[in-house]
């Protein structure tokens, strides 16, 4: 049987590096693939101004794959129906990635214990990606 994964992939207004760079630092994990629009095949179509907007981005970490590029201003849709999650091995990795996520973005539901989890929080972060982040409760 071949195998199948989901991959999240985000659509930004021109500040996906930005955001990418922010998601490698906070999931201390890297970026294995960027390529600008500007060093595509499609560079040609693409306006000069445009160049430096991200045609394709992909981040790779232990249990991570996260990929995203830029969006003409005309396509671009605010994540809407779709949440990130996060799952955290302990409480206070859960609380610091909550903390960056949501530091200049909006929080939620605070993070907390929940009958669930150790930690659960949900926020927006500051390029408008709606996150959760969870650390299990142990099973009994």
């Amino acid at each position: 049987m071949s195998e199948v994964r989901l991959n999240p992939y985000l659509n930004f207004q021109g500040n996906c590096r930005e955001a990418f760079d922010f998601y490698a630092s906070v999931l201390k994990t890297e970026i294995s693939f960027l390529i600008t629009m500007g060093e595509s095949p499609m560079a040609s179509e693409v306006p000069p101004e445009c160049h430096n907007n991200i045609c394709h981005v992909c981040l790779k970490g232990e249990g991570i794959v996260l990929m995203g590029s830029d969006c003409p201003p005309d396509v671009y849709e605010k994540p809407q129906g779709t949440i990130i999650n996060v799952q955290a091995d302990t409480a206070e990795r859960a609380e610091e990635i909550f903390a960056a996520l949501s530091d200049g973005g909006e929080i939620r539901m605070p993070m907390e214990e929940t009958f669930w989890a150790k930690r659960f929080g949900m926020c927006t972060d500051r390029f408008g990606v709606p996150w959760m982040v969870n650390c299990d409760q142990p099973m009994p």
